[in-house]
């Protein structure tokens, strides 16, 4: 099965603009291809991890990837999928959040030898004249078919900015660009950026009179149609200090059963053939499935030494395993007010809980436990010396718990 063909039937490909011509281009290893990463943040998060999959998988047909971080586009904000206005970042912010994706991204791509390249829009788009850009690019885009595109519609509701307007075409100014710098031919990105993508095509179909070709990936859902990658506390983050390696590995553990075989085949490279098999799992079998879902992809975000670590920790709460391997809180002396710390304060220090408000309900409601003592006492306090040598378990609901040592 070549490349395009399993993109298909790992149920990858939304919308394409030519699919003869893309599927000759990614088969034969001739497809010089760009997605976009707005650093709106300083890591990667889930919603981009199916991008960085594609990335690699057509760099291993032989394709060469174009990782475009947008330090330009980020000055305005994608109003896609939006229903209020982004937050505007300062320049540094950008340019800091731009060298952590370079760092993340090189877990996935191949950057040697030329294999695939790291750009920046900001090296283009900031040095642009204002009226340059009305009398060379404005003619190319008609403001009606531009009001129609599903990428303004929710930003129109409540009031689209002509900041935001102008993301489009800025958008299509990178594919332009890119076209003419690096030979690029192909744009792969969300099923959400669609509209930008054919405004690309179509700018260098008008200036330049080439073709050039867009490729959507469905987006990430789960059996609810709601994007995957969230949790209550926030985003699921590639950056360890951000997503620990056992909270990213306890994310995917925890799927549905409705979405592990669909997340198998979108995000991990183990055979279609051995997929194919787990259709037919049912009960307790679908809980290895998960394993092997959390195990695969926290080895490729974080190594083989911490996904190990992540699976024994795992089984450590709910087989029996070894504690040592469990996540870890150390306490210093400063935690402690005359010897002991209270069990709210503890939920909080050990990222169980956001605040002392929330932690409190969290009792209230039965849901915590330590050494698998349940804690009724809102007011409980913890001596230094309880916790002793080999420490406490921690536990907040059924699957959120931390080992607590002391320095």
């Amino acid at each position: 099965m070549k490349v395009y063909e399993e993109l298909v039937a790992r149920g990858l490909i939304a919308q394409v603009t030519d699919e003869k011509e893309i599927r000759e281009l990614v088969n034969e290893g001739k497809a010089v291809f760009y997605i976009g990463f707005d650093p709106t943040a300083d890591s990667l998060h889930v919603g981009h991890f199916m991008a960085l999959c594609l990335m690699k998988r057509l760099q291993m047909a032989g394709n060469k990837p174009i990782a475009l971080i947008g330090g330009g586009t980020a000055m305005v904000g994608d109003p896609s999928g939006r229903t209020d206005m982004r937050q505007m970042m300062t320049k540094e912010m950008i340019d800091h959040n731009v060298e952590c994706f370079k760092k993340q991204m090189s877990r996935f791509i191949d950057f040697s030898d030329e294999k695939a390249i790291v750009v920046n829009n900001a090296d283009w788009l900031m040095d642009l004249n204002y009226m340059d850009v009305l009398r060379e690019i404005g003619p190319h885009f008609s403001v009606n078919r531009m009001l129609a595109a599903e990428c303004y519609k929710q930003r129109m509701e409540k009031g689209l900015t002509f900041l935001e307007f102008n993301y489009m075409i800025m958008q299509s100014f990178d594919f332009y660009s890119l076209f003419q710098k690096y030979g690029c031919n192909m744009q792969f990105g969300g099923d959400d950026q669609w509209s930008n993508m054919l405004g690309g095509t179509e700018l260098i179909r008008r200036k330049l009179g080439k073709d050039a070709y867009a490729m959507t990936i469905n987006l990430l859902l789960n059996s609810e149609g709601k994007k995957m990658g969230k949790t209550q506390s926030g985003a699921v983050w590639l950056d360890p200090e951000k997503t620990s390696p056992f909270d990213f590995y306890q994310y995917w553990r925890n799927v549905a059963d409705d979405d592990v075989l669909k997340c198998l085949r979108m995000l991990t490279f183990l055979p279609l053939e051995q997929i194919e098999e787990m259709d037919q799992w049912e009960g307790s079998q679908l809980n290895q499935a998960k394993e092997i879902l959390a195990f695969e992809l926290t080895k490729m975000v974080h190594g083989d030494e911490e996904a190990e670590k992540a699976q024994e920790g795992a089984r450590a709460l709910f087989a029996g395993g070894s504690a040592a391997q469990m996540p870890e809180v150390c306490l210093e002396d400063a935690d402690f007010e005359d010897g002991s710390i209270g069990i709210l304060n503890l939920l909080v220090k050990a990222g169980l809980a956001p605040s002392n408000g929330e932690a409190r309900r969290n009792v209230q409601q039965g849901g915590v436990s330590i050494d698998g003592e349940k804690v009724d006492d809102a007011r409980m306090q913890i001596a230094k010396e309880q916790i002793g040598a080999d420490g406490i378990v921690l536990k907040r609901g059924k699957k959120k718990f931390m080992r607590i040592t002391v320095k």
